[in-house]
């Protein structure tokens, strides 16, 4: 199936399967089902199943799906049988944090660069990295090859520096900025935002 006919919601909970099996895995688990899966995530049987079946057959009936193998195929589909190398612009609070999380290593990213625009940042160490600076943003993401980044600037930076990034030959951005950005097609956005999320959550409560 053509990747234009995989809803993109589906692909959302793609990782998320992954990460459940990836712990079943480290548990010394060899075999789980759908009804497992959708009890841990919360997500009906039939979904997992339907979801799975959109990129091929991984389970037999009665018998499951086979855990390693299934890591394997859905590391596969989302590419990240390989290694990402990952830019981070901004070096305040969360790029800084983002920059020291050891968690990317085993899940198909590597940070590489680090790039912001006060002098004061410009030449400091986060962990093994020296932040340089946004001027030099362009050219060595170019150079790199680099696809994927990071941005935790302030809102009314985020736009132009996206905007470098693409012209660059970033094709992925994660954007912690709480401001919405323009790109052209073929270029793709995440936003992580806590305070959306904390917003949708409170709807609930009295």
């Amino acid at each position: 199936m053509d990747k234009k006919e995989i809803p993109d919601i589906v692909v959302g909970r793609l990782p998320l399967y992954l990460r459940a099996l990836q712990r079943m895995l480290s548990d010394g688990r060899q075999v789980t089902s759908s009804q497992e899966l959708g009890e841990i995530l919360g997500i009906s049987a039939a979904q997992i199943r339907k979801d799975l079946s959109q990129f091929g057959e991984f389970g037999k009936q009665g018998t499951g799906y086979h855990i390693e193998y299934l890591v394997q195929k859905l590391r596969e589909i989302l590419h990240i049988d390989r290694e990402w190398n990952l830019a981070v612009v901004g070096a305040g609070d969360i790029g800084s944090a983002v920059v020291r999380y050891k968690g990317f290593a085993d899940r198909g990213f590597r940070v590489c660069k680090v790039f912001d625009n006060d002098p004061h940042k410009v030449g400091t160490h986060i962990g093994e990295f020296v932040v340089q600076d946004i001027s030099e943003m362009a050219g060595t993401i170019k150079e790199s090859g680099i696809q994927v980044a990071m941005i935790a600037v302030p809102a009314n930076k985020a736009q132009d520096v996206v905007d470098q990034l693409v012209q660059a030959g970033v094709k992925a951005i994660l954007n912690y900025a709480p401001i919405s950005i323009n790109v052209p097609p073929g270029i793709y956005v995440q936003y992580i935002d806590p305070t959306v999320h904390l917003q949708r959550m409170t709807y609930y409560l009295e």
